[in-house]
């Protein structure tokens, strides 16, 4: 394969520009993977020359994306050169999430070193979508003077999870039924309460959490589903090691299935959805009625369940395999429909996973149309309830391994 840097003819300064990104990002990922690597190391992994990686070293040098280390020699003769490691700690992202019950802040460096993390207890359920998003605001500003103490020289964007269908083009909240949100522009509101000129994206907080599992995997699931469990009930759908978003970005919302025609009525408006028969207030109604509380937070509701069944609770034992046995049925729709090697159980369904997942896949397997071939695995999350925060500072980080241009060079910043 000829090297990308290179080609015949003459080209246009925007297939230039192309072609250098996309070396720089190439560059940027063999440091990323190789910890710590020279420059020699590089060339030898890719197709470019060790002139064209010693032009694009240099380059992500003064964006201040890698710095150089020790001295170390690549054979047995010639002067020995420097090594090359990510550097970025004056480069930070913002992930921000917006819960039923909480807000939540979480800024981390190029390297995913965590700088900053917050959560603040709030109703959104009950709160209007501009006090919520004053709140958010606020917890933006405190995160990123905090992020300034640190060194930070330059905030690389923004990005928000949401529990509803978001347009990600346009960073609109289209619907959010369990907040009854309808078309709130999060980005535009944002930017114009922060003043800030970094990039502010939104999305679904399934797809931000599936997202942040798939990295979270020493040999990542080419397909995965990631089951959001709190009020409301999303998925996250991975095909092919891609988020699949739909037609619309509106994707995955597996939690207004109608399951039950007869049954509870849902905050979409219609009757017996599957979020009605595994969110977490139907679990709480069938495993702990003493602990339904609109105001709790959720992660502590979630601790008590388990704790209850971990004691041997009758009415949580039960209450716990017939949310496994509606799990099953939910599942299954996902495993026919797409076949995914796992589906990764979040919210309070991660931390009650051990509980619901016995029921759940004695009701999957009958139901998977191509027999146990096609039955996956169901696990808890890695990150629990922060996975959407992680999910949405971690996309920040993802585009500028895409995308290095995104960051100015080191006289060009101003913070």
């Amino acid at each position: 394969m000829a090297e990308a840097a290179t080609g015949g003819g003459a080209r246009s300064g925007v297939d230039q520009t192309a072609v250098r990104r996309t070396n720089l990002a190439r560059v940027l990922e063999e440091v990323r993977r190789g910890e710590v690597v020279s420059r020699a190391d590089i060339a030898g992994r890719t197709t470019l020359t060790k002139a064209t990686v010693s032009s694009l070293a240099s380059e992500l040098l003064d964006r201040g994306l890698i710095r150089e280390t020790g001295l170390r020699r690549d054979g047995a003769v010639g002067r020995p050169g420097r090594s090359l490691e990510l550097d970025g700690g004056g480069i930070t992202a913002l992930g921000l999430e917006i819960n039923s019950q909480y807000l939540a802040a979480r800024g981390t460096d190029l390297a995913g070193r965590v700088i900053v993390e917050r959560r603040l207890s709030f109703d959104a359920m009950r709160s209007h979508p501009e006090t919520t998003l004053d709140r958010l605001a606020g917890l933006a500003r405190e995160a990123v003077t905090e992020l300034s103490g640190t060194g930070s020289s330059f905030l690389a964007g923004i990005a928000v999870a949401v529990p509803g269908l978001v347009d990600a083009e346009t960073g609109c909240v289209r619907y959010a039924p369990n907040l009854e949100w309808r078309s709130v522009p999060i980005a535009e509101a944002l930017r114009a309460r922060l003043g800030s000129d970094a990039p502010i994206v939104v999305d679904n907080e399934a797809n931000l959490s599936a997202l942040a599992e798939l990295h979270a995997m020493s040999q990542p699931a080419a397909d995965l589903v990631y089951l959001t469990g709190e009020v409301g009930v999303g998925a996250g759908l991975i095909t092919g090691g891609r988020l699949l978003r739909g037609s619309g970005g509106f994707s995955g919302e597996i939690g207004h299935i109608p399951v039950d025609l007869d049954g509870q009525p849902c905050g979409c408006g219609q009757r017996g959805c599957l979020e009605t028969k595994i969110g977490l207030p139907a679990v709480l109604r069938t495993a702990a009625p003493d602990l339904v509380d609109r105001e709790a937070d959720p992660q502590d509701q979630a601790h008590a369940l388990r704790q209850r069944a971990e004691d041997g609770a009758p009415e949580a034992v039960a209450g716990f395999d017939e949310v496994g046995r509606w799990l099953g049925i939910g599942v299954s729709v996902l495993v026919n429909l797409l076949n995914p090697d796992v589906v990764v159980l979040g919210g309070y369904l991660g931390t009650v996973a051990p509980y619901l997942v016995p029921a759940a896949m004695r009701e999957l397997r009958p139901r998977a149309v191509a027999g146990d071939a096609a039955v996956c695995r169901i696990t808890a999350s890695t990150y629990g309830f922060s996975a959407a925060v992680r999910g949405a500072s971690s996309i920040v980080i993802e585009e500028i391994f895409r995308d290095p241009l995104r960051i100015p060079a080191a006289e060009k910043l101003t913070g």
